[in-house]
């Protein structure tokens, strides 16, 4: 057998994805933490869950939710047996796992054969935008959501009864990418089922409907929209991760899945590439992005569920990927990969970078007296993903209290506010004003530390007294 069949066999061999998971899940481990933004309160939650549970955190309740906990439960049930150093990292790469396997598995299915040459893109994209602001229920929801589109693009009765649970699983991680998922195989269906010459009217009704909804949405809560969100409509955008230097790997990936696109409308004729049904769903997708709300204040909630747009440009993202693997880019693959390593060398140093940094933080916390709690106010220049928000939450674990922490205060969590307590503010209007300074520090809230840094990069405590305001530091280009 030469070396070509050597390789087809193996990339027909199920040991492939065996062996395939091990760098996928390098970036799990290569650091000395996992940074990803709402990680850090995600596992200071689960810490404060096991105070709860042993009747340490007076004020706090965990709350039953039918949606966006599927992750905390996960991560509690780690953190509880292992620590949560192995907790993180386990409950992180089990989700990269779903995530990245289930693309490749919904693009495989489109395509009709294993969508290799697309695994480097997909790679980016399970460590994009959204792994690192740390969305890890809406990220787990999706994965798994990409998993039932896969079981149900063929439309046999069998592979959608296997979609149901999962679905409902999804549902268990975060409810939009369900909604997501519903939408785009019902519309699969009845694409199907419709005369060749009635599919571009179905497209045109699916993106009105589009429209009258974000209307009606936006009639009927407070929401935020911007024209900015056209820049999220290809999912490009999420390899845009930290500072600038990210933006020209978005435009080089852009270019690479433009490309193929042109490539194949060029072989097969404008009207063959845009009848095609994952065509047709990518500009479902891309529409969505544009036309829904970025944000949504929901009854019952005291924090709005932010960055809709940014999420859901990781779902277009993907079925941009279904689209290009048509054309069978094999030959692109050395260009996807090449786009991966700088990516991934990219991540490597600025992933460390935070955590020296965090390094300092955990120093300068060990030195408190146990049990305090405890503000770190900071804003930097980074355009997209600020990595430092949540530090002091992983920080805190064991020694002193995130007294800003945000989750509990917003009520979308399973970690809620019952009463003013010791251990977290008990309003998100507070929590906020700690994380961005101007803070009003009331009697109550003593005794309270503030930490900031100086302009020789020393961190220093201060011990604020009632009546003083909380203050922020700014980080000037923290990845140079």
């Amino acid at each position: 057998m030469g070396r070509a069949g050597w390789l087809t066999a193996l990339g027909q061999s199920r040991i492939v994805f065996v062996l395939a998971s091990v760098p996928l899940l390098a970036p799990c481990y290569w650091q000395s933490r996992v940074q990803a933004g709402d990680l850090a309160s995600h596992l200071y939650n689960a810490w404060l869950a096991e105070l709860i549970d042993g009747g340490r955190a007076p004020g706090l309740r965990i709350a039953w939710q039918a949606t966006n906990v599927l992750f905390d439960l996960i991560l509690g049930a780690l953190f509880r047996a292992l620590g949560p150093g192995p907790a993180e990292r386990l409950a992180v790469g089990l989700a990269v796992l779903v995530f990245a396997w289930g693309a490749f598995a919904f693009i495989s299915a489109v395509a009709g054969r294993r969508a290799w040459p697309l695994l480097p893109c997909i790679a980016m994209l399970a460590y994009g935008w959204v792994f690192h602001i740390g969305f890890f229920n809406f990220y787990l929801g999706l994965g798994l959501c990409f998993w039932a589109l896969a079981l149900t693009w063929n439309g046999a009765p069998a592979r959608i009864a296997f979609a149901l649970p999962i679905l409902a699983l999804a549902w268990l991680a975060h409810a939009l990418p369900v909604a997501w998922a519903i939408a785009l195989i019902a519309f699969s269906w009845l694409w199907r089922r419709l005369p060749s010459r009635l599919r571009p009217a179905a497209l045109l009704a699916a993106i009105a409907l589009l429209g009258l909804a974000s209307a009606a949405i936006r009639f009927s809560f407070p929401t935020i929209w911007t024209p900015r969100q056209a820049a999220f409509v290809t999912g490009a955008d999420q390899l845009a991760v930290f500072d600038g230097k990210y933006e020209a790997l978005a435009w080089a990936l852009f270019a690479v899945w433009s490309f193929l696109l042109a490539r194949a409308i060029r072989s097969e004729g404008v009207r063959a590439v845009l009848s095609r049904l994952e065509l047709q769903l990518f500009m479902l997708c891309a529409a969505g992005v544009l036309l829904l709300p970025g944000g949504i204040l929901l009854p019952g909630y005291s924090h709005a569920l932010l960055f809709i747009t940014q999420r859901m440009s990781l779902s277009a993202a993907v079925m941009a990927c279904a689209v290009v693997t048509s054309p069978r880019p094999r030959r692109f693959a050395a260009a996807f990969a090449l786009i991966a390593v700088v990516f991934f060398s990219f991540l490597y140093r600025d992933e460390r970078i935070l955590n020296q940094f965090e390094d300092r933080l955990d120093e300068i916390v060990e030195q408190l007296p146990p049990g305090q709690r405890v503000i770190f106010g900071q804003r930097n220049s980074t355009p997209r993903v600020n990595g430092l928000t949540h530090m002091i939450d992983r920080a805190c674990i064991g020694r002193c209290y995130s007294y800003a922490n945000y989750e509990p205060s917003t009520r979308q969590f399973r970690i809620r506010v019952e009463a003013p307590n010791p251990i977290v503010v008990s309003t998100h209007e507070s929590s906020l004003a700690m994380q961005r300074g101007g803070y009003l520090v009331q009697a109550s809230d003593l005794p309270l530390y503030q930490l900031t840094i100086q302009p020789n990069g020393q961190f220093s405590v201060q011990r604020l007294k009632a009546g003083a305001r909380s203050s922020t530091t700014r980080l000037e280009h923290l990845f140079d």
